[in-house]
């Protein structure tokens, strides 16, 4: 089998609640995807997406993506997408870094796997457990009474674990942590994430603030060093999340005690091979897991939940269900919440099909 053809389409992603935001004043009130399609000379075709979280989250963007798939796409031409290894060192020698531009072209790969195995890609990923798998919800930074607000709403729908963004001024993020903590109940799990925005001192001031708090502190500062320093002033629960950007600083982070909890991204990885090789240490080490994506429709949807429901269950710390954040559906076929949990479809590959009539022409199209 052989790469005939790689297409890709850019999709604007509203949000219901019209913004999105977090730490340092940052905001995004119209995703931007680019959605894959990689045609193979067997007839079968897989489809990826990526979508970053605007251009100053991690280092990429959405315009990046369509830009490094011109330079890559090329190159992956009369390649076999079912050899996911071996193509994956491809893209590796053909664009140095950007794990980002990537990603979706090794899920639509995966998405070729599954079709022509006849299975799920979940079960090539290593096997269902179980009948779904619980969600969290992220809780847009607002006032500390409209966040514990939001999370009353949103437990009311299912959800029982709730990831708060915090990461401002360190007085109002005691105080919504606080208001949050009023309405939970018993069986609940609290995240605070602070995506990098707490400078140390603050990060140290906030968690001493909470110490009577069952919260788990994510990801309080820009650097590694400054969040084992953190982790060092505290007994809460640990997650890093931005700095863990490959199986180096995962070994690094285990070796020296930096984490009980590590936040996976698919595309900041490079795709789900990838991501999967740091799940599989994961487990091997008895690290537990938030396995999701940096944002996304349908398609990422569907990508977390086929990774989320191979992952043995007492391992998966949360996951997330992105297409339930926007007001646009891009597939049909993608997995669907019910009551705060999710599960990945059961049909071959992804299980998903774009509706790529409603896409326009493709921003890129090359063929063999």
């Amino acid at each position: 089998m052989r790469i005939t053809r790689i297409s890709a389409w850019q999709v604007d992603l509203p949000l219901h609640e019209g913004s999105y935001k977090w730490s340092g004043g940052k905001s995004v009130t119209v995703f931007d995807s680019t959605v894959v399609a990689v045609e193979t000379d067997a007839g079968v075709t897989g489809y990826g997406e990526v979508c970053p979280l605007g251009p100053a989250y991690l280092p990429a963007y959405a315009a990046g993506v369509r830009a490094g798939l011109k330079e890559l796409a090329p190159k992956l031409l009369g390649e076999d997408p079912t050899q996911l290894g071996k193509l994956n060192r491809t893209m590796d020698a053909a664009l140095k870094g950007h794990p980002y531009v990537k990603s979706a072209v090794d899920v639509a790969c995966w998405d070729v796997l599954g079709k022509v195995s006849g299975l799920p890609v979940c079960v090539l990923l290593g096997g269902r457990y179980g009948d779904d798998f619980h969600l969290y919800r992220a809780i847009s930074q607002e006032s500390p009474e409209a966040m514990a607000a939001n999370v009353a709403g949103y437990r009311a729908e299912g959800y029982r674990r709730f990831q708060l963004k915090v990461g401002g001024e360190p007085d109002t993020d005691i105080a919504r942590i606080k208001a949050v903590a009023a309405v939970l109940q018993p069986g609940d799990r609290l995240v605070a994430d602070a995506n990098t925005g707490w400078l140390q001192h603050e990060a140290v001031r906030v968690v001493r603030a909470v110490r009577d708090i069952d919260v788990y502190i994510e990801q309080p500062c820009l650097t590694y060093e400054e969040c084992l320093a953190v982790r060092r002033n505290t007994d809460h629960p640990f997650v890093l999340d931005e700095v863990v950007d490959g199986i180096d600083m995962l070994v690094r982070g285990h070796a020296e005690g930096a984490m009980d909890v590590v936040n996976l991204k698919i595309s900041k990885l490079g795709g789900l091979t990838k991501t999967k090789q740091l799940r599989d240490l994961c487990v091997s080490l008895g690290i537990g897991m938030t396995l999701e994506d940096s944002w996304g429709g349908d398609i990422v949807t569907a990508a977390i939940a086929h990774l989320a429901h191979s992952t043995p269950t007492e391992f998966l710390f949360s996951s997330t269900d992105f297409n339930s954040y926007v007001t646009r559906s891009i597939a049909t076929g993608a997995p669907q919440r019910q009551n705060g949990r999710l599960a990945a479809p059961v049909v071959p590959g992804l299980g998903i099909t774009p509706k790529l009539g409603e896409f326009g022409q493709p921003a890129l199209d090359f063929r063999g």
